[in-house]
């Protein structure tokens, strides 16, 4: 080995070349350590240019502030992140550096569409559920009321929309909308009436139920007035209603239901 002149000088090259990395590295290391480069500012401003209504970004940056360890080069924005997608009310944030010794964290906040069960956890309205003061989320408009098995939270959204827009022929909107643990669907319209749509079998049996609904209910009303409780859409060919003072069954047939 020692007479192999080639082999000699590439393993002088290699040996050079590991310690001016070792140098450069510690070089680089050195200069990321210098004050210069301590975090100062943590700047945290709205997606989409859209004001932040829940989150006050002092608040905010000063909570986080105390989690984020290491400087400009060494912090990790990927914790950085999670540690804002912690805070109450921030639904997403994205972390970017800007030199020489800021971050900028770009929120964007949940836009609370109603309550999820009876626990006071509420729903965005993309279908998740989070946790924030309540009163906050009520200051901004009337909240609606939804429920379902865990995991149907998306599902239960994208319904509650298509029946706004089966019931948008009556004027008529989904203030509540329940998914039973049988997956029977029941809700509430904004007159007050429940409407009962059981089970979705088939992928058109939900919107034909409330066609039959749509289609008969101006009669309905003509006769009722704003008598009518509850209207239950599961049967085949019919319904069966319940106003205040009787009950009509899917035959057709009245009775009293003792109520006044």
């Amino acid at each position: 080995m020692w007479q192999d002149v080639r082999l000699l000088n590439a393993t002088a090259n290699t040996l050079f070349g590991l310690v001016a990395l070792a140098i450069v590295a510690s070089c680089l290391w050195w200069v990321a350590q210098r004050p210069y480069f301590t975090l100062k500012v943590i700047r945290v401003e709205a997606s989409q240019h859209e004001p932040l209504r829940h989150i006050n970004p002092l608040t905010v940056r000063s909570a986080a502030l105390a989690k984020i360890k290491g400087n400009f080069f060494t912090a990790n924005l990927d914790t950085v992140r999670q540690t804002f997608e912690s805070v109450p009310w921030v639904r997403k944030a994205t972390v970017r550096r800007s030199w020489p010794n800021q971050l900028i964290v770009t929120v964007e906040e949940y836009t609370p569409l109603g309550t999820w069960g009876d626990d006071g956890r509420l729903l965005s309205d993309k279908g998740e559920v989070f946790v924030a003061n309540l009163a906050e989320a009520e200051e901004d408009a009337n909240l609606l009321t939804f429920d379902g098995p865990i995991g149907s939270e998306k599902e239960v959204v994208a319904r509650w929309q298509d029946l706004n827009n089966w019931f948008a022929p009556l004027k008529l909107s989904a203030e509540s909308l329940s998914l039973s643990e049988r997956y029977a669907w029941t809700v509430r319209l904004s007159n007050g009436v429940t409407v009962e749509l059981g089970r979705e079998k088939t992928p058109s049996m939900l919107k034909d139920r409330v066609d039959r609904l749509v289609a008969v209910y101006p009669q309905l009303v003509a006769l009722l007035q704003d008598r009518i409780e509850n209207i239950d859409m599961r049967y085949p060919n019919g319904l069966a209603l319940t106003a205040q003072g009787l009950t009509i069954g899917p035959n057709g047939k009245k009775k009293a239901n003792g109520k006044t």
